[in-house]
């Protein structure tokens, strides 16, 4: 059967969920915020009418305000999105179980054999629009093509709510006259780059020479060539699989320039607890240790270390940071943004090797007060309990793991399963 893929995008999800909370924003400018005084001030989301004013996801507030005086800024609310992601997924999952997430508020649908039940593609996409806004008050713009790439470049073209339909027939047509940079993976840079050899339409990059394309990009070029030929043949993960995990981390920016050691490891340990717990959950081990430092001067840079033994311990994955923190940030410039990244991930078997060396001993401890601090800040809350060196400023001691949101997999990581 020819393969029938839907691309649902929730309009202005996070802006059009706080205006749900709160009716009497809906005629005006809104913009969902991160909190200012912890240096997170930038746009996170906007409605319809903030975008007539010119703002931007990412752009900061106090520029955003300047274009846009009577923007309100509303703090943003992370469990309420996640519910209604959850739901949204619920109203996809009736119609197929190949549903694939792209972000909280973007999936892919493979209704390929539910025609026969639901009708044809553009009457299923017009099917979930309606029920979305009826049961939960949101608008989606739907994609309907042969394939994911032009399924998710069909939900862009038309907003909001809208069903645009791509197929093999009319592809040219309707997608080969927009901007390059509108194809799923051609960003700003790539675009600059395929803008200074004439390339400025998606038509222009299918007509394009493939040996230019893979010197000027590599195997992206021929990817993004494929793409825009319509050769995208990768497949929809059914929604109830668990995709392989290849890395957990976390970062924050801090409340205030970090400039001693103890401002390092109280924030160190903040990320370490989330990743080390988060390891426990998905019953991993690690066994590379990545770091990421800015500075105030927003000079970034990373460094990782292999650890003796694959740990899930908070305690080893600390340390190591930093050791790490030590080691290279040998300048005397004030910190802005720390990141913890664990990788090289195994499954841990669950059974425990007793052993009469210290050091496995002491892993075996760490592991059992590891085990003891997630049982009391699941059913209690994080702060519930805290490690001593969060006292000696409990403002840098930051819930990492609960104001985490877990996106899945990207679309390049399943292109070629």
């Amino acid at each position: 059967m020819k393969p029938v893929i839907l691309h649902s995008d929730m309009n202005n999800f996070y802006a059009s969920v706080e205006i749900l909370y709160d009716p009497t924003l809906r005629d005006k400018p809104v913009a969902v915020a991160g909190d200012e005084e912890a240096r997170h001030g930038i746009v996170l989301a906007k409605n319809d009418i903030a975008k007539r004013f010119g703002i931007r996801t990412g752009q900061v507030l106090w520029e955003a305000r300047q274009q846009c005086p009577g923007l309100v800024c509303v703090p943003a609310h992370y469990e309420r999105y996640l519910a209604f992601s959850a739901q949204a997924r619920g109203i996809y999952t009736s119609y197929t179980d190949q549903v694939e997430s792209f972000g909280l508020d973007e999936c892919w649908l493979d209704v390929t054999g539910s025609v026969g039940l639901f009708g044809e593609g553009p009457a299923i996409a017009d099917d979930i629009r309606g029920r979305m806004k009826r049961e939960l008050g949101l608008t989606v713009s739907i994609g309907v093509s042969f394939n994911k790439v032009f399924a998710k470049l069909g939900s862009d073209m038309k907003k909001p709510d809208a069903t645009t339909v791509i197929t093999p027939e009319n592809y040219r047509d309707k997608a080969w006259s927009l901007p390059v940079s509108d194809l799923l993976y051609v960003g700003p840079a790539t675009t600059r780059k395929l803008n200074q050899y004439g390339i400025t339409t998606i038509g222009e990059l299918a007509q394009a020479d493939p040996d230019l394309l893979y010197w000027l990009l590599g195997k992206n070029g021929i990817m993004l060539h494929q793409f825009a030929n319509g050769q995208d043949h990768s497949g929809v993960r059914r929604y109830y699989a668990v995709p392989p995990m290849k890395s957990i981390g976390n970062s924050t920016t801090a409340p205030r320039d970090l400039v001693s050691e103890d401002d390092i490891k109280i924030t160190l340990m903040a990320l370490c607890e989330s990743v080390g717990a988060r390891l426990r959950e998905q019953n991993c081990l690690c066994s590379t240790v990545a770091l990421g430092i800015r500075d105030n001067r927003l000079l970034s840079y990373d460094r990782q270390a292999k650890l003796n033994r694959p740990t899930a311990n908070t305690l080893d994955i600390w340390e190591t940071a930093v050791e790490l923190f030590r080691r290279h940030h040998t300048g005397r410039e004030p910190v802005r943004s720390l990141s913890v990244k664990a990788s090289g991930l195994t499954p841990a078997d669950g059974v425990v090797q007793l052993s009469l060396f210290p050091e496995e001993q002491k892993a075996q401890r760490r592991a059992d007060i590891d085990r003891t601090l997630d049982k009391i800040r699941g059913k209690y809350g994080y702060h519930s309990i805290r490690r001593a060196i969060a006292l000696v400023d409990p403002a840098l001691d930051l819930d990492a793991k609960g104001e985490h949101i877990i996106h899945p997999i990207g679309f390049l990581g399943t292109l070629h399963e």
